[in-house]
């Protein structure tokens, strides 16, 4: 039986039922899609799981024309393993031909996060801008911007910064409250920050009238729809409605969402190898009470966190439905599969932090 949930842009709690989210958010299963998406495993494992208006991204993929993908990130915590399923999406688009708009929150964070304008900016390159770049991003159609400082060129910023004071007047207080709870000045200009930031790309001083895809978690789908609202009934702008797609979360070691707030719940990308496996030792898995009883009765690699981080992590879809049946049958205990986790994400790691330290020297190319 799954128990209760609450998924919202600032807390998620207990198992979430996403078949359940499905309908209380109104969006809908991902569609049929092309076999260069199956080779993706975060499409053919169906973590992105649902979506909206993604169709007219599948059209213009399909017949070569171009499109936006627009994300940001919130520089207030070190980069973990959760924070690599939405980059490998935005990399993976970026291989498809579109152009990538990358904003960070600075303004949000200051607002919200109690940290200095220059803590921030250096958090936003040395934590995520140089994984990005270890990871895959190219410098090639990417504009990885600020908020708080969109552009050297003077007509893209007024641009920028005109349209998220113009949207203040495409919101209601009750539509702020019902997404934010506590209404402060701070939310309400996160929020219409957040607004231009997915918006703006269509503007005539950017790329003009064109789809825009913004892939999210689930628990961001609130200022997705407030967002979508907005572009509605702002008269002065022909806005083409925002697409998204909604990824399931990673979860965390020991709860239900990995937090980098909470440093036993996820593994950060610069945990060392001792850190690594104490904390997936140490991590909540589906095995039974005792070493007899497992054998006897089996394992729930359904609930187990070390076969979930296999699942969302690694592209091996034989090693992985093995390992799933033999932990069901008991054929498999709860420490091999530790080790072999420990192994795999260690081995990942210190391969990335060598392109990491390549992807130093690289920064000027994507300011």
């Amino acid at each position: 039986m799954i128990k209760d949930f609450e998924v919202t842009p600032w807390e998620v709690t207990g198992r979430v039922d996403y078949d359940k989210l499905i309908k209380q958010f109104g969006i809908k299963p991902m569609p049929k899609l092309p076999e260069k998406f199956q080779k993706n495993l975060l499409f053919r494992r169906k973590i992105i799981f649902a979506q909206r208006d993604f169709g007219r991204i599948l059209d213009s993929i399909r017949d070569g024309r171009p499109f936006v993908v627009m994300t940001g990130l919130m520089p207030s915590g070190k980069f973990h393993l959760g924070h690599k399923i939405l980059i490998d999406q935005i990399i993976f688009y970026q291989r498809l031909g579109a152009k990538i708009y990358l904003a960070v929150a600075d303004i949000e964070a200051y607002n919200t996060r109690n940290k200095s304008m220059r803590e921030l900016e250096e958090t936003a390159i040395r934590e995520y801008l140089e994984n990005y770049i270890a990871l895959g991003l190219k410098p090639e159609k990417c504009d990885f911007y600020f908020q708080s400082k969109r552009s050297d060129d003077w007509k893209k910023s007024n641009a920028y910064y005109k349209l998220a004071g113009m949207l203040a007047s495409c919101a209601t207080f009750n539509e702020f409250r019902a997404v934010y709870g506590e209404i402060t000045p701070g939310k309400m200009v996160s929020s219409l920050f957040q607004a231009s930031d997915m918006l703006h790309a269509q503007l005539d001083e950017f790329e003009g009238k064109m789809p825009v895809l913004v892939p999210v978690g689930i628990d961001q789908d609130p200022h997705l729809r407030i967002a979508r609202d907005m572009s509605r009934r702002i008269k002065e702008f022909d806005f083409m409605q925002l697409s998204s797609t909604y990824h399931k979360f990673l979860p965390g070691l020991k709860g239900e969402k990995m937090s980098s707030s909470v440093e036993e719940s996820a593994i950060f990308i610069s945990d060392s190898p001792k850190e690594v496996k104490k904390k997936i030792w140490n991590s909540f898995t589906g095995g039974g009470g005792s070493l007899k009883e497992q054998k006897e009765k089996g394992g729930n690699p359904d609930v187990c966190r070390v076969y979930q981080y296999l699942f969302y992590l690694f592209d091996d879809d034989n090693e992985l439905k093995v390992r799933y049946e033999k932990c069901k049958n008991g054929e498999i205990l709860c420490g091999e599969c530790k080790e072999y986790l420990t192994e795999k994400i260690n081995k990942f790691l210190k391969e990335h932090r060598k392109k990491k330290e390549t992807a130093r020297n690289k920064i000027d190319r994507y300011l």
